[in-house]
């Protein structure tokens, strides 16, 4: 009993990731479907596909997808991407249909939960992790636990408006800028191209010592570390946590810290300087997050 696994789902606007998860971190059954995401009826067939394959031995269901959720209720606010599970009762439909317990949570704060549980934030009392995948998700640590907001929403900083001349201006949004399509955009621009490039591709080229991209770099790390900066400034937290698949990225993650620093440096009070670094976890970051998350669940 002690090494029963739980059932674990990444949903995903695109894809949905999934497996069974042991004490140990293993995930075994491990698989990976595309999302339904027009029909609410096929998204449900979908997830009765999975459950097929995961839920037989397993104790419970974690599950980590995006939009603002009510983890203590187990009830979507909003899906994000997920239009079809916004306002539902997510966590209470999948109980009924697999009969197990069942626990729901935002995707970036799953993240940062699998490094306040097994990670590089682990034993931190306060910390603020970014999540740097399609947009920019966020989560903020506080007593070493993750702190939701009155309404759930905290920690929601895709949303923060990084250019004050374009208020209004969804483009400006730092989702929309330190995202995937923003980073390919600022690369785009310093070479002078249309040409698109994979994120693997665009660091391979940064350590061939493209000037360009390594202008790019600079660029988009600049804009991360001045976001950061801001945020530590209002929360004053022990560390800061860089997270998604570019997180692997040595050089990101030095460049965030040079950055910062150069921004720290031109502070005019004495300011205590958190240390930046990368997630422990990346691909498997949710998973490990929600099961962490279920296992806590009373």
């Amino acid at each position: 009993m002690a090494d029963q696994k739980v059932a674990v789902l990444d949903i995903g606007g695109s894809f949905i990731k999934y497996g069974q998860m042991n004490e140990r971190l293993e995930i075994l059954n491990r698989g990976k479907i595309r999302t339904q995401r027009d029909q609410i009826d096929t998204f449900y067939q979908t997830l009765d596909h999975v459950w097929d394959e995961i839920g037989a031995g397993t104790r419970g269901l974690a599950v980590s997808m995006p939009g603002v959720i009510d983890s203590v209720r187990g009830y979507a606010i909003s899906g994000g991407s997920l239009e079809i599970l916004n306002q539902s009762d997510f966590a209470g439909e999948l109980r009924k249909r697999y009969q197990v317990p069942v626990w729901i949570g935002n995707d970036a704060k799953c993240a940062a939960v699998a490094e306040v549980g097994y990670g590089v934030l682990k034993g931190v009392d306060s910390a603020v992790a970014i999540i740097l995948g399609t947009g920019v998700g966020g989560c903020l640590i506080r007593d070493g636990k993750v702190f939701f907001g009155r309404h759930f929403s905290a920690g929601e900083v895709s949303f923060l408006h990084i250019n004050y001349h374009k208020i209004h201006d969804r483009d400006e949004w730092w989702a929309n800028v330190n995202g995937i399509e923003g980073f390919l955009s600022i690369v785009q621009e310093a070479m002078g191209t249309e040409e698109t490039f994979s994120g693997e591709e665009i660091f391979a080229m940064a350590r061939e010592g493209n000037e360009a991209v390594l202008h790019a770099i600079d660029r988009f790390a600049e804009i991360i570390a001045a976001q950061v900066f801001n945020i530590h400034c209002i929360c004053d937290v022990e560390k800061i946590a860089i997270g998604g698949g570019i997180s692997q990225q040595t050089l990101l993650i030095e460049k965030i810290d040079e950055k910062f620093t150069e921004i720290f440096s031109e502070y005019p009070f004495p300011l205590f300087r958190p240390s930046i670094v990368a997630c422990r976890f990346c691909n498997d970051a949710n998973l490990i997050g929600a099961y962490y998350q279920f296992c806590q669940m009373k």
